[in-house]
């Protein structure tokens, strides 16, 4: 099963594996923004197994693990490069000593500086698909990003490009871009981003859904009773914009959501996470969910919804019901 990233004709598992996990712990701040703990050995193997089951989509960012998500993903993909599509981020400064966030920058000059230091942490000589990490970032200033990303296209070292952001207007002033591909939001079962589905459809870009399991809420392992530890970005000192946990609990909210909808989810041999990802498939033709992993069995969960396929029409009107979702 394979999916389009937009205007590109870049051909794409239409599941991606989101690598933000395996980079390990990072902080900006106080502020936990990784996930703990991480076995590189388990995260190569994991990597190799998506390979086997047909997963060719890969999304990371220069920041995660502060560049060490990067080395991880370049080291086990170096001798098939040709066989995977890679799309990582930039915007975000931060030390890879310390792993803090630092700052942030777009000027012309970091973003061909960012561009180099990706590449050589991923072991290749082009990227597939370069995304802007900065979500609101003023629209008056974004002439100069997409032109310092149409310099990148010509010397080769990018092929496409898009916004991370949630806001269809930023979106949309994006792909005045020619090379404009697609655009990656959050989104999920529990959280729909209908403005966004439908910025990208008519635009012709792929939708990269972060937050496909509602950062793991959807993996059906969690409990009103659960406590996430300090230095996960989910616990108690999680960022403001941590909305499926809060104080390190799980969401009230949309564990209540999450309970509407389960058994339809869990249907037809599906498991919790499967149903989820399927929904995302059937959601629209341009959704690419890219659910992230740290271990094996997380993998070839998710990647089996390749064979399984989206839901039917009628389930996806029942969750629509049952949600009171468009």
């Amino acid at each position: 099963m394979t999916r389009v990233l937009g205007r590109s004709g870049i051909e794409c598992s239409a599941i991606g594996m989101g690598c933000w996990a395996i980079g390990g712990p990072f902080f900006e701040g106080d502020t936990p923004v990784g996930w703990g703990h991480v076995d590189d050995t388990e995260s190569t193997r994991a990597i190799y197994r998506a390979l086997d089951l047909g997963v060719t989509l890969f999304d990371t960012a220069d920041v995660y693990g502060a560049g060490h998500s990067e080395q991880v993903l370049g080291t086990a993909l170096a001798s098939q490069r040709s066989d995977v599509i890679i799309a990582t981020k930039f915007s975000n400064v931060f030390d890879e000593q310390t792993r803090q966030i630092i700052g942030h920058d777009a000027s012309p000059e970091y973003i061909e500086q960012a561009c180099e230091a990706s590449l050589k942490r991923l072991r290749t000589d082009y990227i597939d698909l370069y995304q802007f990490h900065d979500g609101m970032y003023p629209i008056e200033q974004i002439d100069e990003v997409l032109a310092s990303l149409e310099r990148l296209v010509e010397k080769g070292k990018i092929r496409s490009y898009g916004w991370s952001t949630d806001d269809p207007i930023r979106a949309r002033t994006f792909a005045r871009g020619a090379h404009c591909s697609a655009a990656q939001f959050q989104m999920n079962v529990l959280f729909d981003a209908s403005p966004m589905v439908k910025t990208c459809e008519k635009l012709n870009l792929a939708g990269l859904t972060r937050g496909p399991l509602a950062m793991g809420l959807l993996s059906g392992k969690y409990t009103p009773e659960s406590v996430l530890p300090d230095n996960d970005v989910r616990g108690p000192n999680a960022p403001d914009w941590m909305s499926f946990f809060k104080d390190g609990k799980p969401s009230d909210e949309f564990l209540t959501r999450l309970g509407q909808v389960r058994d339809i989810l869990e249907s037809n041999g599906r498991t919790l996470a499967q149903g989820a990802l399927a929904w995302l498939l059937a959601r629209s033709r341009v959704t690419i969910p890219i659910p992230g992993f740290k271990t094996l069995a997380q993998v070839e969960e998710n990647a089996d919804v390749l064979s399984l396929g989206g839901l039917s029409d009628r389930e996806m009107q029942e969750i629509a019901a049952l949600l009171e979702t468009q």
